[in-house]
């Protein structure tokens, strides 16, 4: 049995703005679809991946989901792009035995470089460079 992760919901406070927001990052407008005054769906997939992200309002949560991971094959062509793109992301950095440090992991180790941006509520989002193949899925039990 598969179990296949293909929707996050993001609460935000204000819909336009954040689906700006997502498609000047690079992100797939999927779906914009409203039924009547309270009821809109808009969808959006970030660039390569199988999982989307369904924008819902919600004023209280709005900036509320923290350390979304988006994997990339090479950190800095990444971050140069959502650069270019207008989003404001961090330097690169990686983990220690002393906490988190600047610059790009030393060996370039999978999963070992980070870099990271916030949408305009705060959403907080993970680059994590991940080089080459991903890893095989574990067997089932």
């Amino acid at each position: 049995m598969d179990y296949r992760l293909e929707l996050v919901v993001v609460p935000v406070s204000d819909v336009d703005r954040a689906k700006a927001f997502y498609e000047e990052a690079g992100f797939r407008l999927d779906v914009d679809h409203r039924a009547g005054e309270d009821f809109r769906v808009v969808q959006l997939t970030p660039p390569g991946s199988d999982c989307a992200v369904t924008l819902m309002r919600n004023d209280a949560a709005a900036g509320s989901l923290q350390g979304l991971h988006l994997m990339v094959a090479d950190l800095e062509a990444a971050r140069t792009d959502l650069l270019g793109r207008g989003v404001e992301v961090s330097e690169p950095f990686h983990f220690t035995e002393g906490g988190q440090t600047a610059g790009l992991h030393p060996e370039r180790a999978n999963y070992g470089s980070f870099a990271s941006f916030s949408d305009p509520d705060g959403t907080g989002w993970l680059l994590q460079e991940r080089r080459g193949e991903p890893p095989e899925p574990m067997p089932a039990p």
